[in-house]
């Protein structure tokens, strides 16, 4: 109990309420969703003395604290303002002041017993007290009176009144006005609207695109919903497609885009009915079954097929090894392989299906494709996740064509890091022909935690693609990529980050080697400044931040060794002796 009273305290009330109520009339540290650390989210007064004993030092902030737009300090005075107001209100009325003190109470804290939130939430929910943050902002409106009868007692009326108006004008929403405008201005940011065009973009015609969550989602409905895009593109939302009456709409055409091809009939992913399927080794796990074989098992429903536990009954499966035919002339015909890469063209692809269950949304995917037949391009967003895991373990055969991965019947080859293999010819066509970017290199439009995430997705897109299509022997079109990219996301809009490294390579490959000076150069002084920064903590704080530290100077040695790797030994001296110093 007492544990429970702990959490409730420190994380559900204190960081998920009262740090969202400071966020509003105090100030905010940066627009970087908190996880509990002191280096992003946290609320501020811009009183560096009140700050530094509960986030350390405030001197010295390396560049990504000071050029984030999410930072904000009202220095305290409309929260003052709000305890002024709160003591005159109980002053003059203390029923009307209980009125009050209820409605913030009941939309606030109330709200914080009600959700139960868990740790860690997947975005900020400060939108969820907006009505305890109105209720405070009655007792602003009242602190100015509270303010305007205690200097008429020492000033004539007028003069009261003036002062009070000038002095409460400037001090509260004067500096709001003048800490907020720039993070909460959305004005020629279009990002969302080209991002989707992008997706869609990605995909050939009649495609079938897998996506994840809401950001991916929300976009693509609106562009081919209101702007008629792509409407030949089917959007098969993972999230959604857990649930019947989403895969039922997934089974009607929709705009000029035909049924998803499941065959599971209604019945046999009714909610309740096949929500999970559970891997059950009986024996012949180790035989590789067809993918068609593996869809029929688990639409049964004999004794065969099922399993009872604790007083229910669960589909199971006995194998995690699929394989799927390949029609090689179906595929070479309808552009699914290009005609130079018919030689890769396997004769059936084989995976492992990963985990020991198949949520309802796999068990659709493994129909889909086991249907499919090589008919229709089959897509997943790039955002569907960062690990194999969360594509099926099918990243062997997805081939990188843009914002998105297509399913091909050829396998990689290189092992690396990365999800899947580059389509040179047709991203490079996508990344240079057709993408949009939604003003993103314009310095002042305002580009938010979420669309700096994506960013990073570009960027590393950018250098698969340019050392891709320097490994073939395309020097001219990889040296455009990698100034497209510089054209579009240089330092000044989205500080360099660790994807920057991959453009490094190509750059020094192609002997532009100031171009990849310039972005160690200006990466490397990033970590350092991050270095010097976080070495200044001590104590407690000292270990929330070893993390960040850890992080800071694992890169800039990337740095260093980037050069070395690439024989600039001289640069890499350099280097090496801007942190030395």
């Amino acid at each position: 109990f007492g544990s429970n009273l702990k959490y409730f305290f420190s994380y559900q009330l204190n960081y998920m309420y009262w740090r969202y109520f400071m966020w509003n009339f105090s100030g905010r540290q940066n627009d970087e969703q908190g996880r509990g650390g002191i280096t992003e989210g946290q609320w501020i007064s811009g009183i560096n003395f009140i700050d530094e004993a509960r986030l350390g030092p405030q001197d010295n902030l390396p560049a990504k604290q000071t050029r984030n737009k999410g930072r904000n300090k009202y220095y305290m005075l409309p929260f003052l303002l709000g305890l002024a107001g709160l003591l005159y209100h109980i002053k003059k009325d203390k029923n009307y002041a209980w009125v009050n003190t209820l409605l913030f109470v009941m939309t606030g804290i109330a709200i914080v017993v009600y959700v139960n939130q868990y740790a860690y939430q997947p975005r900020e929910r400060d939108y969820s007290y907006a009505g305890s943050f109105y209720a405070y902002a009655v007792w602003i409106g009242l602190g100015v009176m509270a303010i305007f009868e205690f200097l008429r007692k020492n000033v004539p009326g007028k003069i009261a009144a003036g002062l009070t108006t000038v002095v409460c004008a400037a001090a509260v929403p004067g500096i709001m006005a003048a800490e907020n405008w720039d993070d909460h201005d959305r004005s020629n940011r279009y990002t969302a609207r080209d991002f989707a065009k992008n997706y869609l973009d990605s995909c050939k015609k009649d495609g079938i695109l897998f996506t994840n969550g809401d950001n991916d989602t929300f976009p693509l409905w609106y562009v081919q919903e209101v702007e008629g895009y792509r409407t030949d593109v089917r959007i098969v939302n993972m999230s959604l497609l857990n649930t019947d009456w989403y895969i039922d709409q997934m089974k009607r055409a929709a705009y000029d885009a035909k049924p998803v091809p499941f065959t599971f009939t209604h019945d046999q992913y009714r909610q309740g009915t096949r929500d999970v399927v559970y891997f059950v080794d009986q024996g012949i796990s180790d035989r590789r079954w067809y993918a068609q074989e593996l869809v029929n098992w688990l639409k049964r429903d004999d004794e065969r097929a099922t399993v009872r536990s604790n007083g229910k009954v669960f589909n199971y499966y006995p194998t995690k090894k699929i394989r799927v035919p390949v029609d090689r002339e179906v595929v070479l015909a309808n552009g699914t392989v290009a005609p130079e890469d018919s030689n890769k063209v396997l004769p059936y692809i084989d995976w492992n299906l990963p985990g020991n269950n198949l949520l309802k949304r796999d068990m659709m995917i493994v129909d889909l494709i086991a249907n499919n037949n090589w008919e229709r391009p089959i897509y997943f967003a790039i955002t569907v996740g960062n690990r194999p895991q969360a594509f099926l373990n099918l990243t062997d055969y997805f081939q990188l064509e843009g914002m998105a991965f297509r399913l091909v019947p050829i396998q990689k080859t290189a092992r690396d890091n990365q999800l899947g293999f580059v389509n040179a010819d047709v991203m490079y066509d996508n990344i240079i022909n057709k993408f949009q970017w939604g003003n993103m290199n314009d310095p002042d439009v305002y580009l938010d935690e979420t669309n700096r995430r994506m960013l990073m997705n570009f960027r590393n897109n950018f250098g698969r693609l340019a050392a891709q299509l320097y490994a073939e022997g395309k020097e001219d079109k990889a040296l455009e990529v990698l100034n497209k990219c510089e054209e579009i996301l240089p330092d000044h809009i989205v500080q360099y980050d660790y994807f920057n490294l991959t453009q490094v390579e190509t750059y020094y490959n192609l002997d532009e080697v100031e171009k990849a000076r310039d972005i160690l150069r200006t990466l490397a002084q990033h970590m350092v400044d991050e270095a010097l920064y976080y070495s200044q903590f001590t104590g407690d704080k000292k270990r929330q931040v070893a993390q960040e530290l850890q992080r800071s100077t694992q890169i800039y040695q990337a740095c260093v060794q980037e050069a070395l790797r690439n024989n600039d030994n001289e640069f890499a001296a350099e280097l090496q002796g801007m942190l030395n110093m």
